[in-house]
């Protein structure tokens, strides 16, 4: 069990005491920037890195935006603490879902619909999105899992694109965005209708930041067939992203955004740093696509 596992478990019981909640038994479902924890009575307790309230009581405030807007949603608990914070870490307390599976890609791009036909609520002050988010500079520029040729190359590439989505403008028109949109964030249960999840990068921004990830895997990955991507489309309503001017370069942040996240588990992970290589000579041209990278 990896420490920040064990620094969240103390959190999680003196929050579990404050806000008067069982968590005997605790059981790990998740250690990522959030660590989830499955608690007695069907309750997910979600404990967030210090200095992170402000995010953890905007997921809730949206939770209950989106079911007051009849968007099924990952449930917050009412009658609680939300957050609840012990020492800077914010806690917040949600339903368990049923059991179920992620999106197919027509699932994903009806909930997308659904979610950028909603006004803007100016009540929550949504944050503006950040295509950017998560890549640091400083971290490519001493990366040592890299060559230098690669760092430099790094930096000029996040320069570049940089400069070019300064020229894009609001392509595809704004609203409220998802923020990390992709079929394993809407749970389908069993029964009723699909259900949105992890609500943290909510945002308002253009709605073509929500519809890249999946264009991607399909124009460059083939992770997504002809046939799976067209039923995304549709359901949608008929927008195809890949056909927006400003596709190429949104693409090309979605995926270095991908590398940055691998290359950032290099020290930890078994693994990351050669894929990260790899991603880079991908992006470099030096193979060709259809890609096939390692999930990380």
């Amino acid at each position: 069990m990896s420490s920040h596992v064990l620094d969240t478990s103390a959190v999680l019981t003196a929050a579990a005491r404050a806000a008067g909640i069982k968590a005997d038994g605790a059981e790990l479902i998740r250690d990522g920037a959030n660590v989830l924890y499955r608690l007695p009575d069907r309750v997910v307790a979600r404990v967030g890195r210090p200095g992170t309230c402000a995010v953890a009581e905007r997921e809730v405030d949206v939770s209950r935006w989106l079911e007051g807007c009849a968007v099924p949603v990952v449930h917050a608990l009412t009658g609680v603490p939300q957050p609840t914070v012990i020492d800077g870490s914010p806690v917040t307390w949600w339903r368990l879902l049923p059991p179920h599976r992620p999106a197919t890609p027509g699932e994903l791009g009806a909930v997308l619909g659904t979610i950028h036909r909603l006004p803007i609520p100016e009540e929550l002050r949504l944050p503006r999105f950040d295509p950017f988010a998560g890549i640091d500079p400083d971290h490519i520029s001493t990366a040592q899992a890299l060559d230098p040729e690669d760092r430099a190359w790094l930096t000029r590439r996040l320069a570049d694109l940089r400069e070019q989505h300064l020229k894009l403008g609001a392509v595809g028109g704004c609203g409220v965005v998802h923020g990390d949109a992709w079929q394993g964030n809407v749970a389908v249960p069993e029964e009723g209708p699909p259900i949105v999840l992890d609500l943290e990068k909510v945002a308002l921004g253009p709605r073509d930041a929500d519809l890249v990830s999946l264009a991607v895997d399909h124009t460059d990955f083939a992770r997504i067939s002809d046939e799976d991507y067209n039923a995304f489309v549709t359901a949608y309503g008929g927008y195809d992203v890949t056909t927006a001017p400003g596709f190429g370069t949104l693409a090309e942040i979605q995926e270095l955004r991908w590398v940055c996240f691998t290359l950032s588990k290099a020290a930890t992970r078994p693994g990351a740093a050669e894929e990260a290589r790899h991603r880079i000579r991908c992006l470099r041209g030096d193979i060709p696509r259809p890609w096939t990278w390692r999930a990380f």
